[in-house]
């Protein structure tokens, strides 16, 4: 067979090979760069991942190499892996919307003076979205507008914490409004899905399209604060959101034991990946204040050891070279779970115990800040 027939039937093939997430051949989403075949009959193929990382790499490869072994006449094979371009990607999408380009990013925008903060966590379990929730209540109460973005996909707990589990999104043609509640505008993948039991299993480029959404799709409106509560560690979305939202801080939470600081740590360090700069470190669950029986005094108690947010946030100022504060040390109260599980923020409902306190001043030192392009990053095109 000649070296001609022999690419167009492994150009043929490859026609047949889907990708595992999105469902269509990889030839029809510009997922195959290069395919050369030589006198000897030994094929060179290149294909192009939609992300660096990709899960479904070793599906991909495997089912193009089953695909190419039906090929009478191939003598070898060079399976090569890339990865799509921001604008391979951006073209990728434009395709699967039927040629529709995707609404802008407000966010994005050089004009656009919200504060996007990320508050992030290196490992479940530190109340990273009960800081969330309690600082977005805290700025909405200093005549902040907040929006709170739950992108948490497979963990959301936002509406629960807010008494909006039930909660449905109203659909505005292709424009999604945000659920109202306690003064923000509240948007969670968990108000999209059919039953609350339903899981979320998304990955790559339906998981990018979700966060799409939520930015671009929602009429969030003019807000001083969207707060977006990240899933734990260094994945999908918080790199998704690194290109998404490229003016975002992000804030890290820790709890004081060792092995959380040290996961917190590379929180912090994937902002930095995405060039976001870390706003700051909350170490809740710092201490438990507790009467003693014995002699009716308070003492304060390290029940998970001490020193992790400081040493987080020393870490970090040395890693990426600015000084990163302490901003808060939360210590253990058994409202913040109790009054999450009501519905209802601590800082509305028990304003004046000491967890309350310690995140309104958080919530003191972002309103204080001044809304302004200083120290944003702005597009500039040259012509």
């Amino acid at each position: 067979m000649s070296v001609s027939r022999l690419t167009e039937a492994v150009w043929d093939v490859l026609s047949r090979v889907n990708d595992p997430e999105i469902g269509k051949p990889i030839t029809e989403l510009d997922m195959v760069e290069r395919v050369a075949v030589g006198e000897d009959g030994h094929a060179q193929v290149k294909v192009l991942l939609t992300i660096a990382g990709c899960p479904m790499r070793g599906t991909i490869e495997h089912d193009v190499h089953a695909a190419l072994q039906s090929v009478e006449g191939l003598t070898g094979l060079d399976l090569e892996f890339g990865v799509m371009s921001d604008e391979q990607r951006a073209e990728l999408k434009t395709k699967l919307r039927g040629g529709v380009r995707e609404r802008e990013i407000p966010f994005a925008k050089d004009g656009n003076l919200t504060q996007v903060i990320l508050v992030a966590s290196g490992k479940g379990g530190v109340g990273k979205s009960s800081v969330t929730v309690n600082l977005a209540k805290a700025l909405q109460s200093r005549g902040k507008t907040v929006g709170v973005l739950d992108a948490d996909i497979y963990g959301h707990s936002i509406p629960p914490m807010l008494g909006i589990a039930d909660a449905e999104v109203t659909g505005l043609d292709d424009m999604i409004l945000p659920v109202p509640v306690e003064g923000m505008k509240v948007i969670s993948i968990g108000m999209l899905k059919q039953s609350r039991d339903q899981v979320i299993a998304w990955r790559g480029p339906i998981l990018d399209r979700a966060l799409q959404q939520f930015l671009a799709d929602v009429y969030w409106g003019d807000l001083d604060f969207l707060l977006v509560d990240l899933p734990p560690g260094t994945g999908d979305v918080p790199m998704s959101l690194g290109a998404k939202l490229p003016n975002a801080e992000v804030l890290v939470v820790t709890t004081p034991q060792a092995a959380a600081a040290e996961v917190a740590e590379r929180a912090g360090t994937m902002a930095s990946m995405v060039d976001q700069r870390v706003l700051g470190v909350v170490e809740n669950m710092a201490y438990l204040e507790t009467a003693c029986p014995a002699c009716g005094d308070v003492h304060r108690v390290d029940l998970f050891g001490s020193g992790g947010g400081q040493r987080v946030a020393e870490a970090l100022s040395v890693r990426l070279g600015y000084p990163i504060e302490l901003l808060a040390q939360v210590p253990i109260d058994p409202a913040v779970s109790a009054t999450g599980d009501a519905g209802v923020p601590l800082v509305s409902a028990q304003a004046d115990s000491p967890a309350a306190r310690a995140l309104d001043a958080v919530a003191e030192r972002l309103a204080a800040r001044k809304r302004g392009l200083a120290g944003r990053k702005l597009s500039l095109h040259v012509s």
